[in-house]
C-alpha cells in the first residue's frame, strides 16, 4: 500500500508509468505521493503475475521493482519475509493506516510479534519471558528469511515452522498480520467461497499486548469472545477505542506521597490476574504485607503489585509502574494482582462488569487535513461554453424530432406487415444480442455442430432453457426477410413427435438464426460406430425416423422435402428417441408441385445423395427415401457409407466395396438368411438382435436405395412395415415383394 498513513484522496489521482522508467502516484493536488524511484534507458512495462506480484520490468526482462519486496500486512505464497520486508497490521478492518502490530525479524535473528503503541512497546510472541532456545528458536542464523508455499507450509530461518490444517492441498493462501495483533493463515474454500483460518500464532487471544489499554483487563467469554473491562475505580476513556484503556474516577494526587501525613490508600485483590511488564524491579519477599509495604513506600511510582509463589518457597513481588497488558485468569499464570486505590474510592466506585460485549467502532477513521484549491474560473469562457452547449442540445433535439417523424411516417406499414408475419409463424423472436449472450459470444467452446447449412451452438436462454442455436450460412440466409418468415410460418404448422421442435428465430441485418430444442445425446452420427445403441434402440431409431419423414412427405399441408437425410440430422433425446432435424428450410412445395419441382443447386451430402441429383432428374420425396436407406444400412452394419469395406470373394480374394455394394453382394452370395444376417449385422451387438427385424430392415433399405426412384417404396410403406409384426408384417412384406417382382428387379 502506497503511503498508507497519508493516502491519495481517491479523486483525480493517477498512477503513471513514465518513459524514464519511474512509476509514480500523483494526488489531485499534483503532488507525488509515492514512486518506485527507478530509471531505465529502455522501454519498461508493468505486469501483474498470477501469484499476486506486481513487477516493473524492462523490455529485456530485468526487474526494476516488485511489490513482493514491500509487503503491507499480507504475505503471499512465494513472497519472502526478510529483515527489510515485514508485516505491519492495519489500524482496523476498514482503516488501512498503520496499526500497532508487527511481524518481523528482531536483532537476535528470530521471528517475533511486536506491539508498538503510541507510548510503549513490547514483544508478546513467542513467550517473551522465555529464552529463544526455550521457544525453539535459533539465533545463530543471520539469513533472516521466511517463506510460505501454496501447500500451506511456512518455514523460517530461525527454526520456526508450521503446516496449515489443510496442508498439501494446493489452494489460494495468505498470511495476514491482523489488526487484533494475531498472525493468521487464511485458505480460500472454493466450495463455500470464503477465506478460512487454517493456522494462527496465538490461541489465547488475550496474550496479545495493547488490546485493552492501560488500567483494564482482557477476558475471554465463550459467547462474547474477547472483551475488555475497566478495574474498580476506573472508567473507559473512549468506548469506541479500547486501546486507549481506562482512566481513574478519583484524583490521582490522592496517591501521591506527602511528608506531612501518611497516604490513605488500600488494596483491591484481583485474583489470578496478570499485568505483563513495567515493574520497577522484582523483590523477593516473605509475605503479602511485605510486598504491600514496598508498593506503599514507592508512592505514585507503584500503581499496584503482583505476588506469586516461587520455587524457593518465598514470594516474588512485582510493583507495577504502569498497569498494561492485563489478563483476567490466564491459563498459564497462578499469581494475584493487588490494585492500589485511595480509601474513598472503595465507597464511590462500582465493581467492574466482566464479559459484557464491547461497544466499539472498528472503523477508527482518521480524517486527513488536506485541501485542494480549485483553479480560478474564466467567467467569459465559462459563459460561452454553456451557451454553445445549449445551442448544440437544441439543434440535436430538432434533428431527432424530424428523424423520428419521418421514420414513423415511412416505416409504420413495414412494422405492421412484420407484426402480421410474426403472428403467423407462432415462434418467439429473439434478439441477436440475447442469442450472442446465450452462446457466450458464439464461442468456439459452445459449438456442437457444423455443416453447409451453418454452425450450431449450445446456448442458455434468458429463461434458463437450454437450446440449440443454428446460425445459417450466407448461402442459406441470403433470402429476403419476408420470404424467410413465410417459410417459418409453414414450419410452425409442423408438429410430430419425431421432428425437432423449433422455439424461435432471429432476423437482424445479415444474421438469420434458428433456435431449436436441445437434444441431450446429440446426433445419430455419434453412435453409429459405437456400442452405446443396442439393437432395440437402433430399431426404434429406424422406425421413428421413418415416421418423421413420412409426416413431412404425406401428412403436411405443404409438401416438405428434407434433401439431406443423414445421421448428423437425426438427433437423439435423453431416452434415445429420434427426432429429424434440419428439415426447416430445405424445400417447401405445394401439393400440385410434387411432379415438377426444381432446384437451383445440388443439395445433400456425398454418400447419401440419390442418383437424381447427378443426372438432373425430377426431385421428389424419393431422394429422402434413398438417403434413409443408406442411414438404415449404416445403423445395421455399424459401417460408414463414406468408406470402403473388405469383401471376401473366394475366387478373387479380398476386395474393397462401398457399403451399398458390399451389403448387396453379401446378401446375394449367402446360402441362407441367417448367414448373411450374421455377416451384415454390427459385430458390436455381440449377437443380441432379432433376425427377423434385421432381415426386414436390410431388405427395406436395399429397396430404398434402388437406382430407379419409381422402384423405391414411400416412407409411409416403411412406417407400416415397422409398426407391424406377426402376420401383418408378412402381408406388408408380400406387398413390397410383389411390387419388386412386377418391376422386374429379381432382387428377392
Amino acid at each position: 500500500m502506497a503511503n498508507r498513513d497519508q493516502p491519495v484522496n481517491g479523486k483525480a489521482s493517477t498512477l503513471s508509468l513514465l518513459k524514464s522508467g519511474n512509476l509514480i502516484l500523483i494526488d489531485a493536488g499534483r503532488t507525488t505521493f509515492w514512486s518506485t524511484t527507478t530509471f531505465s534507458s529502455s522501454k519498461v512495462h508493468l505486469k501483474l503475475n498470477n501469484n499476486g506480484n506486481l513487477l516493473l520490468q524492462t523490455s529485456q526482462g530485468a526487474t526494476l521493482w516488485q511489490s513482493f519486496d514491500s509487503p503491507t500486512d499480507t504475505l503471499l505464497p512465494g513472497q519472502k519475509l526478510t529483515d527489510q520486508a515485514f508485516l505491519l497490521s492495519s489500524r482496523s478492518t476498514t482503516n488501512y493506516s498503520s496499526g500497532f502490530y508487527k511481524l518481523f525479524f528482531d536483532t537476535d535473528n528470530s521471528l517475533k510479534l511486536l506491539y508498538k503503541g503510541p507510548n510503549v512497546s513490547s514483544v508478546y510472541w513467542p513467550t517473551p519471558y522465555n529464552t529463544p532456545s526455550t521457544n525453539g528458536r535459533s539465533t545463530f542464523n543471520i539469513s533472516r528469511i521466511a517463506l510460505l508455499d501454496s501447500l500451506g507450509s511456512f518455514l523460517s530461518s530461525d527454526g520456526f515452522q508450521f503446516n496449515s490444517t489443510d496442508y498439501l492441498a494446493r489452494l489460494h493462501r495468505r498470511l495476514v498480520m491482523d489488526p487484533d495483533g494475531n498472525a493468521r493463515l487464511y485458505s480460500f474454500n472454493e466450495n463455500r467461497k470464503i477465506w478460512e483460518v487454517t493456522w494462527l500464532a496465538i490461541s489465547a487471544s488475550c496474550s496479545v499486548h495493547g488490546l485493552c489499554g492501560a488500567n483494564s483487563l482482557c477476558a475471554y467469554h465463550p459467547v462474547n469472545g474477547r472483551t475488555c473491562y475497566c478495574m474498580q475505580g476506573f472508567k473507559v476513556k473512549d468506548p469506541n477505542d479500547w486501546t486507549q484503556g481506562c482512566v481513574p474516577e478519583f484524583h490521582e494526587e490522592n496517591l501521591t506521597c506527602s511528608s506531612k501525613k501518611n497516604v490513605s490508600v488500600d488494596y483491591v485483590t484481583l485474583p489470578t490476574t496478570e499485568f505483563y511488564g513495567y515493574e520497577s524491579r522484582v523483590y523477593n519477599v516473605a509475605s503479602l504485607i511485605e510486598c504491600q509495604n514496598i508498593c506503599t513506600q514507592l508512592c505514585d511510582d507503584c500503581k499496584g503489585f503482583q505476588l506469586s509463589f516461587n520455587s524457593i518457597r518465598t514470594y516474588n513481588c512485582y510493583p507495577k509502574t504502569v498497569l498494561l497488558n492485563g489478563r483476567d485468569s490466564p491459563p498459564d499464570y497462578s499469581g494475584d494482582t493487588y490494585l492500589k486505590l485511595p480509601k474513598e474510592a472503595f465507597l464511590s466506585s462500582k465493581k467492574p462488569l466482566k464479559n459484557s460485549p464491547m461497544e466499539c467502532d472498528s472503523n477508527l477513521a482518521q480524517p486527513l487535513d488536506r485541501f485542494y484549491q480549485k483553479p480560478r474560473r474564466n467567467s467569459t469562457l465559462y459563459f460561452l461554453l454553456w451557451f454553445s452547449s445549449a445551442v448544440g442540445v437544441l439543434e440535436l433535439t430538432i434533428i431527432l424530432a424530424v428523424w423520428f417523424f419521418l421514420f414513423r411516417t415511412n416505416k409504420q406499414p413495414d412494422h405492421e406487415d412484420q407484426r402480421l408475419l410474426l403472428s403467423a409463424t407462432g415462434f418467439q423472436r429473439f434478439s441477436y444480442a440475447e442469442l450472442k449472450r446465450a452462446t457466450k459470444g458464439f464461442s468456439k467452446s459452445q459449438e456442437i455442430g457444423r455443416g453447409a447449412g451453418g454452425v450450431v451452438y449450445k446456448g442458455k436462454l434468458d429463461d434458463d432453457r437450454v437450446a440449440a442455436i443454428k446460425c445459417l450460412s450466407s448461402s442459406e440466409a441470403n433470402q429476403g426477410e419476408a420470404e424467410f418468415l413465410a417459410e417459418l410460418s409453414t414450419i410452425g404448422m409442423l408438429n410430430h413427435m419425431n421432428l425437432i421442435d423449433m422455439w424461435g428465430y432471429c432476423v437482424e441485418g445479415k444474421h438469420k438464426i434458428l433456435v431449436y430444442e436441445f437434444m441431450e445425446h446429440g446426433s445419430l452420427a455419434d453412435y453409429v460406430s459405437s456400442n452405446t445403441l443396442d439393437w432395440k434402440k437402433r430399431f426404434d431409431v429406424a422406425v421413428g425416423t421413418a415416421k418423421g419423414l413420412a409426416y413431412l412427405h404425406e401428412e403436411c399441408l405443404e409438401w416438405v422435402l428434407h434433401c439431406d437425410v443423414k445421421p448428423q440430422n437425426i438427433l437423439l433425446d435423453s431416452n434415445f428417441k429420434p427426432k429429424v432435424a434440419d428439415f426447416g428450410l430445405s424445400k417447401l412445395l405445394n401439393r400440385d408441385e410434387r411432379g415438377s419441382s426444381g432446384f437451383s443447386r445440388i443439395r445433400g451430402t456425398r454418400g447419401y445423395m440419390a442418383p437424381e441429383w447427378v443426372y438432373n432428374l425430377p426431385i421428389t420425396s424419393k431422394v429422402d427415401v434413398y438417403s434413409y436407406g443408406i442411414v438404415v444400412l449404416e445403423m445395421v452394419s455399424g459401417k460408414s457409407a463414406m468408406e470402403t469395406h473388405s469383401l471376401d470373394l473366394s475366387s478373387r480374394g479380398i476386395e474393397q466395396r462401398r457399403l451399398v455394394t458390399w451389403v448387396r453382394e453379401v446378401v446375394e452370395g449367402a446360402p441362407n438368411t441367417e448367414s448373411w444376417v450374421e455377416a451384415v449385422v454390427d459385430t458390436k451387438l455381440e449377437g443380441k438382435y432379432e433376425i427377423s427385424q434385421v432381415e426386414a430392415l436390410v431388405k427395406v433399405a436395399l429397396q430404398c436405395i434402388h437406382d430407379d426412384m419409381n422402384q423405391r417404396p414411400s416412407m409411409s410403406q416403411e412406417c407400416l412395415l415397422f409398426a407391424c409384426d406377426g402376420t401383418m408384417m408378412v402381408v406388408v412384406m408380400a406387398t413390397i415383394v410383389r411390387q419388386t417382382y412386377m418391376s422386374g428387379s429379381g432382387l428377392f
